[in-house]
């Protein structure tokens, strides 16, 4: 007795079909499984031969071998219990079902042992798998339906149990399809937690996060303890333009393999904002593991990395962002496998600037030692440095700005200025798939970022005496682009060139 079942693996963000075949045959009782199955998989059996007996079905006393084909392809994960139990109920005939009818499903879920299934992570990716390979039909785990409801083109069926499952596949008993939701009725459900009205005074701070979110730049903040720098990275994501879906889709597919996607939402509708403690090791920031999973900055694509106290992290650990910075991916390579993942993200990191925290600050007096200051900012390498467009200080708040009675600007203002930015950006780069200054190529810099000739000898001053690199010049280049756009510019103008400057003169001021 044979039966072939499809089902759904993963291999980083992409699913790809695998077949599972159930041979039963008369022999010495035994479960086996090949086709280099993990161990989640093996232990299969442990979980199969309960859930189909309390849900009232038998288990052949025979001999099983179950292959996952393709057979050379590792297969990880617990998603594989519901094809072989729906294998196994065909092969010994426990449900009237005919293989056409069965071939135009594909099965993936974790059983429990009394036959309910389990949530499992991943699913997004895998029915967008199954709609391009043209299955017409996916059964999965009813708490996975949120999740489901963004995809269309397939019809996707969430049940809870083996024997609600049954009944559908013999015609006793119908499924709805899981409802298809709209993502502008998600994203309306989105609650704002921060707001930058409730942060007093540092103007100067907020000015430039604004350009950061217009154009998508990296921004290092340096100032004493205390000064807001957290409270100002934490209120950065509520003027970020809305994500689009085919953004929401991509982020979520990364969490979703990763399993901290909510289930009651199925999507996620506002940017991911990751702050990974300083303790956190290289492979937990870039991803890896045994099985090449995406880090921190993989499940920061499309929205903000916060790393305060930069300088805490260990070398070998930010020194690892230096592709995703460049390129915006990170290629994660293990024994059996190589997995790019993307990693599009703003960085915002904030730092003191000295063991004590007020080197350099207007209202308390610095006790270090030159020496001291050099060891803790040196942790710092330049080729990192040089990745971040703008840094910005942050001084202490005076009594005055936090007990005046200043109305301060409120983020869904700043974000409606960021939006006519990132606006402009877009129809500029219309067709070049890119959607921000910041991933300009040089070619577009030469397009887009022409200087008059006053402005041109500006930067040539700074690039002289700041002693530059050609990527900062060509990041001092994206971000005056982003400056004229916010003050709808067509042509960057000196002003604009200045203020990109000074968003590089703290070089000289803590690091040359």
């Amino acid at each position: 007795m044979l039966s072939i079942i499809n089902s759904l693996g993963l291999v980083g963000l992409d699913g790809y079909l695998v077949k599972v075949e159930i041979d039963i045959n008369r022999g010495l009782p035994s479960y086996e499984i090949v086709g280099l199955a993990d161990t989640a998989i093996k232990e299969s059996k442990q979980r199969v031969i309960p859930a189909l007996k309390n849900q009232g079905f038998t288990f052949p006393v025979d001999k099983v071998v179950i292959n996952l084909a393709p057979a050379d392809t590792k297969k990880e994960g617990s998603y594989y219990d519901l094809p072989i139990c729906v294998g196994v109920l065909s092969a010994t005939n426990q449900i009237k079902a005919k293989k056409e009818f069965l071939d135009e499903f594909s099965f993936i879920g974790e059983l429990s042992l009394d036959g309910t299934l389990r949530q499992i992570k991943g699913v997004l990716p895998m029915l967008i798998t199954a709609r391009n390979l043209g299955i017409k039909k996916v059964v999965i785990p009813f708490d996975n339906a949120n999740e489901a409801s963004f995809i269309e083109g397939i019809d996707v069926y969430a049940v809870k149990n083996l024997k609600e499952l049954t009944l559908f596949l013999n015609g006793e008993k119908s499924l709805n399809k899981v409802e298809s939701l709209t993502y502008s009725y998600i994203k309306s459900k989105t609650k704002v937690i921060s707001d930058f009205s409730q942060i007093k005074g540092q103007s100067s701070a907020k000015r430039a996060l604004e350009i950061s979110a217009a154009g998508g730049h990296n921004v290092l903040m340096i100032g004493p303890p205390g000064s807001g720098k957290t409270m100002l990275a934490r209120a950065f994501p509520t003027i970020l333009p809305d994500m689009t879906f085919d953004e929401a889709l991509e982020v979520t597919k990364i969490h979703s393999i990763s399993g901290t996607l909510d289930k009651s939402v199925g999507i996620l509708t506002e940017r991911p904002f990751r702050t990974p403690h300083h303790t956190a090791t290289t492979v937990a920031l870039t991803g890896g593991g045994r099985s090449a999973k995406p880090g921190e900055i993989s499940l920061a694509h499309n929205g903000v990395l916060f790393l305060d106290e930069m300088p805490e992290y260990s070398r070998q650990t930010i020194e690892a962002l230096r592709q995703s910075l460049e390129d915006g991916t990170i290629t994660v390579s293990r024994n059996a496998q190589t997995i790019e993942y993307p990693a599009n993200f703003i960085l915002i990191a904030s730092m003191n600037p000295c063991p004590c925290g007020n080197y350099g600050s207007t209202q308390k007096q610095c006790k270090c030692s030159p020496n001291q200051i050099h060891k803790y900012l040196s942790k710092l390498s330049g080729p990192l440095m040089d990745r971040i467009d703008m840094y910005i200080e942050v001084d202490s708040v005076t009594y005055q700005d936090i007990s005046g009675e200043i109305k301060e600007e409120s983020s869904s203002e700043i974000k409606k200025r960021v939006d006519k930015a990132r606006e402009i950006q877009t129809n500029r780069y219309e067709g070049q798939k890119i959607y921000s200054n910041s991933k300009m190529t040089n070619s577009m810099i030469k397009k887009y970022c022409k200087l008059d000739e006053e402005s041109n000898h500006m930067l040539q001053l700074a690039f002289d005496n700041l002693k530059l690199t050609a990527r900062a010049y060509n990041r001092i280049l994206k971000v005056a682009r982003t400056i004229a756009d916010l003050d709808g510019s067509e042509q960057i103008k000196q002003e604009h060139i200045f203020e990109a400057i000074n968003y590089r003169s703290l070089d000289e001021k803590y690091w040359i």
